[in-house]
């Protein structure tokens, strides 16, 4: 099934008829459009290009802003390609929240919050060193490699580094609500990245 892309608006809770607290994330469905359409025959593979959140013209370089005039859509600021083979929607066409009618799970795709760089303690959960006076290893990463042999670091080694702002997935959430007034969705449970922030919804693969 085709996805869509959205607005993570933050999170609140909703009570159902027994009384029952859950908390959720609201998703704002902006409206996508359909770009254009890859094929079998052209492209080897079935797909649709979509755009959202409106964006100036003078703000896009001429090849992008032929994406859109070759449509007679609108620029967008965002374009993501969409792999779905019982797509047919012609180019032009406006996509909502009432995709989503009928579906009970959902998987949700977005960017970590970035954290900058970060230790070892708090990017992966290292004990550190004793907490005594005089201990001098507190908040250190301990040896990194080995002398003669292989006279090296490995790759993979769990170092300090930047933290965040990563591709995240997040599973087969709950589609608690569809409020078609307001385009918004509302999943159980936490969607990654900040306020405001761009996520893509689609139905759960593995539900």
């Amino acid at each position: 099934m085709l996805g869509l892309l959205g607005k993570k608006l933050g999170m609140t809770q909703v009570f159902d008829e027994r009384g029952i607290l859950t908390p959720v994330t609201v998703i704002e469905i902006v409206e996508n459009t359909v770009l254009n359409n890859r094929t079998e025959e052209k492209d080897g593979y079935t797909a649709a290009v979509l755009g959202a959140f409106k964006q100036k013209e003078s703000r896009l370089t001429k090849p992008v802003l032929g994406q859109f005039k070759k449509s007679g859509s609108s620029p967008t600021r965002i374009i993501q390609e969409v792999r779905d083979p019982d797509f047919e929607g012609e180019p032009g066409t406006t996509l909502g929240v009432d995709l989503f009618e009928g579906v009970r799970f959902v998987d949700v795709v977005g960017d970590s919050k970035g954290k900058g760089y970060q230790g070892v303690m708090k990017r992966h959960g290292f004990k550190g060193g004793r907490a005594t006076h005089g201990s001098k290893f507190h908040r250190g990463l301990g040896s990194t490699g080995m002398a003669a042999t292989p006279s090296r670091v490995l790759k993979g080694k769990k170092m300090p580094g930047r933290m965040g702002n990563e591709r995240v997935t997040v599973q087969n959430l709950l589609v608690v609500k569809i409020d078609p007034e307001k385009n918004a969705l509302l999943v159980k449970g936490a969607v990654p990245g900040p306020k405001n922030g761009v996520v893509f919804v689609r139905k759960a693969k593995k539900r």
